[in-house]
């Protein structure tokens, strides 16, 4: 984060702890814009393939992830009923009405 010393947690339960506010460059603001530049390569990039790699990966560490959880997420995937990673960020986002993203 720019005029930050310390980077984001790697877990979208971290970007949603960000779009709460309180701290780095949101803290003190009742709302925020963030534009999201080449929004269309980041859809591209967080697709499928993507979320499958993302998924299995959990999978490979069941005391930490609910491997059950995850499994069916991975099946849905599959199956092309799922949400990819991107989908995943995009309802984050939206659950923040505080915060306007801009796509770009």
């Amino acid at each position: 984060m720019a005029g930050e010393n310390w980077q984001l947690g790697p877990s979208l339960d971290a970007l949603d702890d960000l779009l709460h506010g309180g701290y780095g460059v949101l803290a003190g603001h009742d709302r925020a814009t963030v534009i999201w530049g080449d929004i269309e390569h980041s859809r591209a990039a967080l697709g499928r393939t993507t979320t499958c790699q993302w998924l299995q990966s959990k999978l490979e560490a069941p005391g930490t992830f609910n491997t059950r959880t995850i499994a069916l997420q991975l099946d849905a995937l599959q199956r092309g009923l799922g949400q990819t990673y991107f989908e995943i960020v995009m309802e984050i986002f939206a659950s923040h009405r505080q915060i306007t993203l801009v796509p770009a």
